[in-house]
This record gives C-alpha cells, sequence and structure tokens, in this order.
C-alpha cells in the first residue's frame, strides 16, 4: 500500500492533493489506526505514517489525519511546551497558513488571527512580501514557514517582516535548510523545472538555505534564536511524533 500512495504523491499536484485529502484523510486514518506513532497536534495514534516528498521520498512522515509533517509537529510541541501561545492574547500574522494549523488557529478565542499570502484560499488579506498592507508594529507574533525559498528578494521579504512585527514580538520563519551548507546557493541560470527541482528540491525554489540563513536574518535587525528542539526531547518522543532529529528552528525577536 505504501506503493500505492508513493505513486498517488507523486503524480497528484499538491493543490489536488490537499482537495482529495478532505474525501480520503477519514479513510486513511480508519486504515492505519494503531499504537505506534501519535501525532501530537490532535494526539491520535497510528500504526505508520504516510511516505511524502518531491524529488526524494521520506517515509513515515505524513500524518493520516492532520496531513502534518515532521516540521508542523515540531513547530507544534514547541508552541505548547515552550509559549503561551495556547493561552496568552496574541495579534498573529501568519503567511501561507498549514492545512495542519488553520482551523485551529482560526478557532482560538485568544488570538487575533489574520491569515495573509498572494494566491492561497485560506488567505484573509491576499499580498505580497515583498510590499506588505499593514502598519509598522502591528503584530505580536509572526509565522512564515516554507516561504521565504519561494521568494526571489527575500531581503526585502524579511524586512518587511520586521517592519511589520511590534518590538518584543516574536516569529519562526521555518525554511528548508542544507545545515552542511555554510552558504545559501541560488543560480538563476537553471530554468529546466526538472532540474530545478533535482536541484533545489522543488522546481519553485529559488534558492537552498544554508547555515548563514541565520546571520541573514540578525542583518535585518531580528535577534535570531537557532532551537535544536529535537535536542530537548527523548529518542522515545522523537520517534513517537516522527520528527527530523536535529531539525532547527528558527526564533526570531525585535
Amino acid at each position: 500500500m505504501k506503493k500505492t500512495f508513493k505513486n498517488i504523491l507523486n503524480l497528484v499536484p499538491r493543490p489536488w492533493l490537499i482537495k482529495l485529502s478532505y474525501v480520503i484523510r477519514p479513510v486513511l486514518a480508519l486504515y492505519l489506526k494503531g499504537k505506534k506513532y501519535t501525532d501530537p497536534i490532535d494526539q491520535k495514534s497510528f500504526r505508520s505514517f504516510l511516505p511524502y516528498g518531491y524529488e526524494k521520498q521520506r517515509d513515515n512522515v505524513l500524518s493520516p489525519s492532520t496531513l502534518s509533517l515532521e516540521r508542523h509537529r515540531l513547530l507544534w510541541l514547541y508552541l505548547q511546551n515552550e509559549t503561551d501561545f495556547f493561552a496568552a492574547p496574541h495579534k498573529v500574522l501568519h503567511f501561507a497558513p498549514e492545512q495542519a494549523f488553520y482551523k485551529r488557529f482560526r478557532k482560538m478565542k485568544n488570538l487575533d488571527y489574520t491569515t495573509t499570502d498572494l494566491e492561497s484560499p485560506l488567505a484573509d488579506v491576499k499580498a505580497d512580501i515583498c510590499k506588505l498592507p499593514f502598519k509598522d508594529n502591528t503584530y505580536d507574533i509572526i509565522f512564515c514557514n516554507h516561504v521565504l525559498e519561494h521568494i526571489p528578494d527575500d531581503t526585502k521579504a524579511m524586512q518587511e517582516l520586521y517592519r511589520v512585527l511590534k518590538p518584543g514580538g516574536w516569529g519562526i520563519f521555518q525554511i528548508p535548510q542544507d545545515l552542511n551548507r555554510e552558504t545559501t546557493f541560488e543560480d538563476n541560470s537553471i530554468t529546466d523545472r526538472k532540474e530545478r527541482a533535482r536541484i533545489f528540491g522543488q522546481y519553485d525554489h529559488v534558492r537552498i538555505y544554508g547555515r548563514d540563513y541565520f546571520n541573514k536574518l540578525r542583518a535585518i535587525g531580528f535577534g535570531v534564536e537557532e532551537v535544536d528542539y529535537t535536542n530537548t526531547l527523548s529518542q522515545e518522543a522523537v520517534t513517537k511524533y516522527c520528527l527530523a532529529k536535529g531539525e532547527l528552528i528558527p526564533i526570531v525577536k525585535k
């Protein structure tokens, strides 16, 4: 059955896959029900998760119930265990809201919650991240995860994120990152979609971020913490929640 899912995930475009998920997700969750792995977002457990990936398939990473990936579950655990996100009042701006979070965050009465994106149907405000329609110092918290790798002028995008974040506010700006690279790699001369997918992970990614990503954020003015949250968890928890050991969470502050 895993091979069948791999073939589906390879052939079906992501937007269609999301639409199909509303129909097939309950069936998958029931079929894979078990006790070995748990999605911390909804606390449902399964005998296995699903494979996922564009160029390289990763086994046992896609939750059948919330469709969360490793980074989503890691972020949820961090927010739950290390912040007051779920309890205190916050004005939140969420870029390209993830399906695993969107409805849950929307229902939280402690949040003044706004979503934004240039194209997403889940966006309250359709906006270009390089030219945001929000006033300076507006938001307590900003989530901008797996967005910046799509933006040609990521410096301008980071400046806009800094501008609309309140002094004392914080954000999480996750990106696909190769921690073995000292410097970020870009090459606009590569135009073939398959070649870009092979090199950058997806055809619509414009760069592979290296470890210098954090210093680029610091150069904008952010204080940055490179949080290896999996290092604070037991190996049992990392396995149970199907996390990516060693993945860093970029916590930014103004």
